[in-house]
C-alpha cells in the first residue's frame, strides 16, 4: 500500500516524488510508474542536444515555490539534475511499465492501479504525463513505404546532408530548423501563417535570420495536403499552386502534442471542453487524483518551473487532506492480491 503513486517520470513526476519525500513520506511509500525505458523521455527524444531548456515559458514567471528549482539550462544539465534528484531522494521508478486501469474504491480512500506487470494500491494518484508523448500528426495518410522518411523528432534518425521539409510554426519548428542547418541539411519550413506569431523572440529572430541568409527556405501561407512515395522519397503536395508538389529526402512534423484524452477519460477524469477539469491544487473531480505538469497548465502550455511548482501545490493539498504527519491515515487492511 503506497502513500503516493505517480504516473510519469518526467520533471513533474520526479518533482512530485521529491515533494513527497520533503513532506516526510518514506521512500517505500512512493512509486513512479513510467512507460518509457528512462525518465524525462520527451526531453531526451524531442530536444536537440544544443536546445536550451528554458525555465520560463509563455508568461509563466520562473519563480520556484517548491523543493526543486532550475534556471535556464542545457539539455545535459537538466537531465543530470533530475538524475541526481532520483538518486539522492531514493525514488523508486518502475521503467518500461504501462498503466492500463485505475480503480477507485467506492468506500475507502484507496486506488488500485493495474499495469502490465501487476496491481498497486495507493492512497493518492498523481498523473504527471506530458503532452509531447503523443505528437500531433497530420490529417492525411502517410505511405507505409515512407515510414523511415517521415519524422516527428530530430533525434531518432540522424539526418545530415539531405533535403528536409519541416512542417510547423512554433518554437519546436524553429529549433528543429536551426539544428538541421547545423547538420548541413538543405532545410525548408512550411508554415500556414503569414508571420511567426507562436515563437518566442529568440526563435523568431533566429528563423528570420536563417531565411535572410537563405539557409532556410521559408514558405509562408503554405498548406501541405498530402505526401506520396516518389521512388522512395516523400513527394509533398501543397494546396497553393505556387508551391505545387516538391520532393524531399525527409519530412519532419513539428505540430505540437495532444492531451491523452482517452486515457484520462477511462480513469474517470472529467473534461471542461478540450481540457481536463482540475480544481484547486490540481485535484481532479476524482477525490485523491491529481494532474500536474503540462496536463494542469491548459492551453497556455507548461514549463520546467511550472512542473516543479504544480507538484509543490498538489503536495500541500495531499499533506493536509490525505496524509497525517507524512504518513497515510489509518485505513482498512486490503485483502491480499
Amino acid at each position: 500500500m503506497y502513500d503516493v503513486v505517480i504516473i510519469g517520470a518526467g520533471p513533474a513526476g520526479i518533482s512530485m516524488a521529491s515533494e513527497a519525500r520533503a513532506a516526510g513520506i518514506a521512500p517505500g511509500g512512493i512509486l513512479i510508474v513510467e512507460k518509457a525505458a528512462e525518465h524525462s523521455f520527451s526531453i531526451k527524444k524531442y530536444y536537440p542536444d544544443n536546445k536550451l531548456v528554458t525555465a520560463n515559458y509563455k508568461g509563466f514567471d520562473a519563480v520556484c515555490t517548491g523543493v526543486m528549482c532550475l534556471v535556464d539550462s542545457s539539455k545535459h544539465e537538466t537531465i543530470s539534475y533530475l538524475d541526481r534528484t532520483i538518486a539522492e531522494k531514493e525514488i523508486t521508478v518502475h521503467y518500461g511499465e504501462t498503466v492500463y486501469k485505475i480503480h477507485k474504491d467506492p468506500v475507502e480512500q484507496r486506488f488500485t492501479i493495474t499495469t502490465d506487470r501487476g496491481d498497486y494500491d495507493t492512497v493518492v494518484v498523481v498523473i504527471a504525463i506530458g503532452i509531447l508523448g503523443k505528437p500531433n500528426k497530420p490529417p492525411y495518410k502517410m505511405p507505409p513505404s515512407l515510414k523511415d522518411r517521415i519524422l516527428f523528432d530530430v533525434t531518432t534518425t540522424e539526418v545530415s546532408g539531405g533535403s528536409i521539409l519541416v512542417v510547423g510554426g512554433g518554437d519546436s519548428a524553429s529549433e528543429y530548423c536551426q539544428y538541421l542547418v547545423q547538420k548541413g541539411n538543405q532545410v525548408t519550413l512550411s508554415y500556414r501563417g503569414s508571420e511567426f506569431s507562436r515563437m518566442n523572440d529568440i526563435n523568431r529572430q533566429s528563423m528570420l535570420a536563417l531565411g535572410e541568409r537563405r539557409q532556410v527556405e521559408i514558405l509562408f501561407v503554405s498548406n501541405v495536403t498530402g505526401v506520396t512515395d516518389a521512388a522512395g522519397r516523400p513527394a509533398v503536395a501543397f494546396a497553393e499552386p505556387a508551391y505545387g508538389t516538391r520532393p524531399y529526402d525527409y519530412v519532419l512534423y513539428a505540430l505540437g502534442g495532444t492531451t491523452p484524452r482517452n486515457f484520462l477519460k477511462t480513469i474517470g477524469i472529467e473534461f471542461d471542453g478540450e481540457e481536463p477539469y482540475v480544481k484547486e491544487a490540481h485535484e481532479t473531480n476524482v477525490r485523491g487524483m491529481f494532474l500536474i505538469g503540462d496536463l494542469s497548465a491548459g492551453t497556455k502550455g507548461g514549463s520546467i518551473i511550472w512542473a516543479f511548482n504544480s507538484a509543490n501545490t498538489a503536495m500541500k493539498r495531499i499533506s493536509s487532506e490525505y496524509l497525517r504527519n507524512g504518513a497515510a491515515p489509518p485505513r482498512q487492511k486490503s485483502p491480499p492480491r
